[in-house]
């Protein structure tokens, strides 16, 4: 398969496709003009990485669990516990970003919106306390 017909079937723009090959997580092999020509594998490598990246997995941590799905002596606990990982750090996003929610709707809450200049929004991004 060339990088198009790969791109496709993967969900992955080509230009991640290179990426991917330049910091070696896929291999195409190379014709004698220079063009890839990619295997089933690469294209399930891909499609994993395409998967693995939806669900917010760093590239180093992608790399790993490429490694550990190529390794059939791998223990399911090593896979277990970096997306326990991978899931205490989604948690603690979602906390922040509720509080900041909860952080700027008060301050929308407490802005009149009306024509008068005084904005608790902007005083508090500017860091003028008035309350």
């Amino acid at each position: 398969m060339n990088i198009g017909d790969v791109s496709i079937r993967s969900g992955l723009p080509v230009k991640t496709i290179r990426y991917y090959e330049d910091i070696g997580l896929v291999s195409p092999l190379r014709s004698e003009n220079g063009y890839r020509t990619f295997q089933e594998k690469e294209l399930h490598k891909l499609s994993f990485l395409a998967r693995a990246r939806s669900l917010g997995f760093t590239i180093e941590v992608c790399r790993t669990l490429l490694g550990l799905y190529d390794d059939h002596s791998r223990e399911s606990s090593d896979v277990k516990r970096i997306a326990n990982e991978h899931l205490e750090q989604i948690e603690t996003k979602i906390s922040g970003l509720e509080t900041m929610r909860a952080a700027l709707s008060h301050l929308i809450d407490e802005c009149a919106g009306d024509h008068r200049p005084d904005c608790p929004i902007l005083e508090d991004l500017g860091g003028i306390s008035e309350h």
